[in-house]
């Protein structure tokens, strides 16, 4: 059987390729295996002093819960802390993240705990926001009315692929 590749044939063939290339690209963006953002912010109500890589609590500020990262898909550490301000307003922050960079990185609050959160958020889980660097030490808002006591752990989750690249149990700290 003889094949003969014509112009009619190849051109189309070659730009489906293409298109199917691109889409890929775009999909799991792998030059972000080889990339790195780190963020340093500081506490939201801390003074100056307070731009040390693990900042303490400014005056009137506390402490409500606190976790390891353990890894899950990507290897991932550092410290998550739910801490309400002296303002009345709540964040969590994670203090000396590493994990890996990839699309669509989001920050959660899940139900489950951290072993619990490497099979999917669970019933009621709450969106942060982007992980705004997989480096460095960040703070995330918690909405007012939002109940802590529900949540059990702090999640970065790769919302296009729905998998954890790790999560921390929010233990809460002794009154």
């Amino acid at each position: 059987m003889k094949i003969s590749l014509t112009r009619r044939t190849v051109i189309p063939a070659l730009l489906v390729l293409a298109l199917v290339a691109a889409f890929a690209l775009h999909l799991f963006q792998p030059w972000r295996a080889f990339t790195t953002t780190t963020v340093n912010e500081s506490l939201p109500s801390a003074g100056p002093a307070a731009s040390a890589p693990a900042a303490k609590t400014g005056a009137g500020d506390k402490e409500l819960a606190r976790g390891r990262f353990v890894s899950h898909e990507h290897d991932t550490s550092g410290t998550a802390r739910t801490l309400g301000l002296a303002d009345g307003s709540r964040v969590l922050r994670l203090e000396g993240l590493k994990t890996s960079e990839g699309p669509d990185v989001r920050v959660y609050l899940s139900t489950r705990s951290a072993a619990g959160a490497e099979k999917g958020l669970g019933d009621g889980a709450v969106e942060l926001g982007r992980l705004k660097g997989n480096q460095g030490n960040q703070n995330y808002a918690v909405a007012s009315g939002t109940d802590l006591s529900r949540f059990h752990s702090a999640v970065v989750w790769c919302k296009r692929f729905s998998v954890s690249f790790g999560a921390a149990d929010l233990d809460a700290m002794a009154r």
